[in-house]
């Protein structure tokens, strides 16, 4: 008789204490919505750039507006259990991206899933995506695939400090 109530308690302990975890979506999710706020730096080539990170739809999306380099939206969010970003590119497509989080839970790591208004996996598009935050300093790497070959950007950003 005691058997079946000690399985039945570690059971119901077991499934309470992993619905209070934190998936690493939700911590990758955590991270995101730490860059709130403006970010200004330059690119790989010199040129200055502006990155601006909102917590929109209560909570529930970040928003990211890029501009300097090329004027871009990216949208982050759950979906189940991952994270996933839809990148309004300058090229007229909008790639998704699911999320990888690092161990140290500084880096986001986004792979493509898929794209809407892409007419050919060759035709240019984001498919890998890197953000790094370090206190007030965000590194963002961009991978874009064009003919075939990978075209790598590199933002360095320094969180601006409202007034």
């Amino acid at each position: 008789m005691k058997s079946p109530r000690i399985a039945l308690s570690l059971v119901l302990i077991l499934t309470a204490s992993t619905s209070f975890a934190e998936s690493d979506a939700q911590k990758s999710f955590a991270t995101v919505k730490s860059f709130a706020g403006s970010w200004q730096g330059k690119a790989s080539n010199g040129m200055v750039v502006k990155d601006s990170f909102r917590l929109t739809s209560n909570g529930s999306a970040v928003m990211s507006e890029l501009s300097g380099h090329e004027d871009m939206i990216s949208m982050f969010h759950l979906d189940g259990n991952r994270l996933l970003m839809t990148h309004y590119c300058s090229a007229g497509n909008q790639p998704r991206m699911k999320a990888t989080a690092s161990s140290d839970g500084k880096t986001v790591t986004f792979d493509f899933v898929d794209a809407t208004n892409l007419a050919s996996p060759q035709d240019a598009h984001m498919h890998h995506v890197v953000y790094t935050i370090d206190g007030d300093h965000l590194s963002e790497d961009w991978y874009l695939v064009k003919d075939g070959k990978d075209v790598h950007e590199h933002f360095d950003l320094q969180r601006q400090k409202s007034v």
